[in-house]
């Protein structure tokens, strides 16, 4: 997808008064004018209920095959799923560190602990790798639905899916969690990474047995070079991060599993208790899907809000002007340079931007100083070790309550924001390599 010909950025900038801080790469706070009551929204989307029940019934049946290759899901049985915490310590950090008393509890959805590949990737990336394959099996008559799927686990199936390829484009956490399933099934894989890949991402796929090609470019030309080069091979199969529904399901069955977390905790949900949650955001896939699953189960009651770094606001840019997947960052003279490398996308997907348009409550933009002050903080706090672009979301109630005062009148939230809980998502850190981590945490001390 190209940018339109001839943005008319002065009318622009006119009618979008927040455009001039964002091309700045000033922080903001923007509430979403298109949001709508979850009936109406929901009448409009492309996907249902239906859709992720559907996408959560397949994760159940690979269930027994992921924990016979994984052995680290067999607690869990062969289900991918991460911890939600209370961090009452770190809710003391950022009142007394920004001056800003936050109403309500604070919770981390750790992601950043997912087994297998160690961010919320493993989400929807996994997902659709086995759904593909599981079409592939079905096709060929080597595999039934009622069929226990731990025969997957086996040479005849990893020689089967050896006739096959696939590919993704990524800044990182996408690849791996790609590269790594696909690679466990037998799957040919090659991951075109962009320049703000980090390298030992790109050093755990290669001991993977995943051929990784690296470009200088930015994130949507991996893409575009790894769509033009998949579209060659027949038998190769692209995932494509921009434009899937099915990366967007597997992302959304997360939501069923919070409500679980949520009920297990005693956190209700609903008129009187309000639960707001805070996503990073690059090109809109893990954190639209995430949304738009808790819309489904809490509709109105849920409020989410998607954080992006300063230098990369592109869903922020997409949405506020309507043009989604037309503009990109660096039309604006805006350069995608963060050290929150897997949030360093210039366009949004058009895809995600449309579907998530009439529910998503607002986003917010951060600079990168604060996600290194807010990491120190949160290992000081809670002993919880997250990458910088899993912070983003982390400054999200201090926004809400300092800049979105007239979202919580409009909505009728007032009276209700001591009763809220508040879930930052922790999108990714556990594979981060020891000693890198602890340079993160050396940027977060040198920064007053």
């Amino acid at each position: 997808m190209r940018s339109l010909e001839n943005i008319d950025i002065p009318s622009l900038k006119d009618k979008y008064p927040l455009l001039n801080q964002l091309i700045s790469t000033e922080e903001v706070f923007w509430t979403n004018p298109n949001l709508e009551e979850f009936q109406t929204g929901i009448d409009k989307a492309p996907l249902t209920e239906d859709d992720v029940r559907d996408a959560e019934e397949r994760l159940k049946r690979f269930a027994p095959y992921i924990a016979s290759v994984f052995p680290e899901t067999i607690d869990m049985n062969g289900i991918i799923e991460s911890p939600l915490v209370r961090i009452p310590a770190m809710k003391q950090y950022l009142e007394q560190n920004y001056q800003q008393p936050i109403s309500g509890e604070l919770l981390l959805k750790c992601d950043s602990h997912l087994p297998i590949s160690g961010s919320i990737k493993a989400r929807g990336g996994i997902y659709e790798i086995l759904k593909h394959a599981e079409d592939l099996a079905l096709q060929h008559q080597l595999l039934k639905i009622q069929d226990d799927y731990s025969i997957l686990d086996s040479e005849q199936f990893r020689a089967f899916f050896s006739q096959y390829s696939i590919a993704v484009g990524s800044t990182g956490n996408l690849g791996l969690s790609i590269g790594i399933i696909s690679a466990k099934l037998g799957f040919k894989v090659t991951v075109h990474m962009s320049s703000d890949a980090k390298k030992w991402k790109k050093d755990l796929l290669r001991s993977k047995n995943v051929k990784v090609i690296e470009y200088e470019a930015d994130y949507s030309k991996a893409v575009e070079e790894g769509r033009a080069q998949a579209a060659q091979d027949p038998k190769c199969y692209f995932v494509d991060d921009e434009n899937s529904h099915d990366l967007f399901l597997g992302y959304a069955v997360a939501a069923s599993r919070l409500k679980n977390q949520l009920e297990m905790l005693d956190i209700k949900v609903d008129e009187q208790h309000p639960l707001f949650v805070y996503l990073p955001c690059g090109v809109g896939g893990g954190p639209g899907g995430v949304a738009f699953g808790l819309k489904l189960l809490f509709k109105d009651h849920v409020h989410c809000f998607f954080a992006e770094p300063t230098h990369s606001p592109c869903m922020l840019l997409g949405l506020m002007t309507g043009l989604h997947d037309k503009i990109s960052v660096q039309d604006f003279g805006i350069d995608n340079v963060t050290d929150a490398d897997v949030l360093a996308v210039g366009r949004p997907s058009g895809v995600v931007g449309k579907i998530i348009e009439p529910f998503l409550s607002g986003s917010y933009t951060v600079r990168d100083e604060q996600l290194y002050k807010m990491l120190k903080g949160l290992v000081d706090t809670e002993g919880i070790h997250l990458e910088p672009s899993a912070l983003a979301g982390m400054i999200g109630p201090i926004k809400l309550n300092k800049d979105g005062t007239s979202y919580i009148q409009k909505n009728h939230l007032t009276d209700k924001m001591s009763n809220a809980a508040h879930i930052i998502w922790g999108t990714g850190g556990s594979m981060v390599p020891k000693g890198m981590m602890e340079e993160y945490y050396q940027i977060g001390c040198n920064l007053k």
